[in-house]
């Protein structure tokens, strides 16, 4: 918690989130699609020491972040699971979050998301129906709340994409991001993929590598990725590749300054090649080395190496 943080923390009035003095507890909020892993979300929080209210009405959290004031330190950090399948109920989180903002009650959302394939493969293999889909098919339902999300996700300081992992992989994802709660860092996910296998829709900043030669149409480079020194090298020795890492690196360092200040504390960098196999992932390696050079705790991912 920052300077400014403890002495909102300590200005605090009873009617914010218990008497004056106490310790207010940490929010994350947990929302998403339906069928996006949000229950595995909360199992993965409660399993790191959490106390998790699953589906709780949006106006109940200002007093649940009170009663965890006045629980003298035994509740510090809440985790709140919430879903949208109506308008009044989204007109009620927008005002408790407004709430606990006023309130200066440090609070995250984290966001589920998956492809529409990938969700109605899921609600097709449990047999169920999606709960905003009434008479309709399974696509109307997630459509609708796609639309009934769109300005929650759109503020949301996490989205995760859970299109392609396991319950195991985002379980890993979320102990890498919630681990060591202490540090109040930024954190950043640098993530190589091939713009021929579509843009992930957890990025916050998408860097294009297609200006640089592809080592694809080098023959003894074609079998290796840009993990190899070879590779790397061959892509780095191109017009323009340092003094690309060199500018984008500089931008990383204004961007993560702003993100601390606005108390963003997780950011996903999406670095993207035709077929995410060479000159991605040789930039992203790159990028992750300079951003942890510079104070930013980083996590690689290859998303699409291998995949051809």
């Amino acid at each position: 918690m920052s300077e400014q943080d403890e002495q909102d923390s300590t200005h605090m009035t009873s009617g914010a989130a218990g008497e004056a003095g106490q310790a207010i507890p940490e929010l994350v909020i947990i929302s998403g699609m339906s069928g996006a892993g949000r229950s595995t979300a909360a199992k993965c929080l409660e399993d790191l020491g959490w106390f998790v209210v699953d589906n709780m009405p949006p106006a109940l959290i200002p007093t649940m972040v009170d009663l965890g004031a006045r629980s003298q330190g035994n509740v510090a950090r809440i985790a709140v699971v919430v879903d949208v399948r109506g308008r009044q109920f989204f007109d009620n989180l927008r005002e408790s979050l407004a709430d606990l903002e006023a309130k200066h009650v440090k609070r995250r959302v984290i966001f589920l998301e998956a492809s529409d394939d990938a969700l109605v493969r899921r609600f097709e293999s449990v047999r169920r129906p999606h709960p905003l889909q009434g008479q309709g098919r399974i696509v109307d339902g997630i459509v609708a709340e796609r639309d009934l999300l769109r300005e929650l996700r759109g503020d949301a300081d996490l989205v995760v994409d859970t299109s392609s992992l396991n319950v195991h992989e985002l379980r890993a994802k979320l102990d890498a991001q919630f681990a060591g709660e202490e540090e109040q860092e930024l954190r950043a996910t640098v993530m190589s993929f091939g713009f021929k296998y579509g843009l992930p829709v957890d990025a916050d900043l998408v860097v294009d590598c297609r200006f640089l030669p592809n080592p694809h149409w080098v023959p003894e480079l074609r079998p290796f990725t840009g993990l190899n020194d070879e590779v790397a090298t061959y892509v780095f020795n191109q017009p323009g590749a340092k003094e690309f890492l060199d500018r984008y690196a500089e931008l990383l360092h204004i961007i993560a300054a702003g993100y601390r200040r606005e108390g963003k504390r997780y950011v996903t960098i999406a670095v993207g090649c035709t077929g995410g196999k060479h000159r991605s992932v040789a930039m992203s390696e790159r990028l992750a080395a300079r951003l942890a050079a510079d104070g930013v705790e980083t996590v690689t991912v290859h998303r699409d190496m291998g995949r051809e």
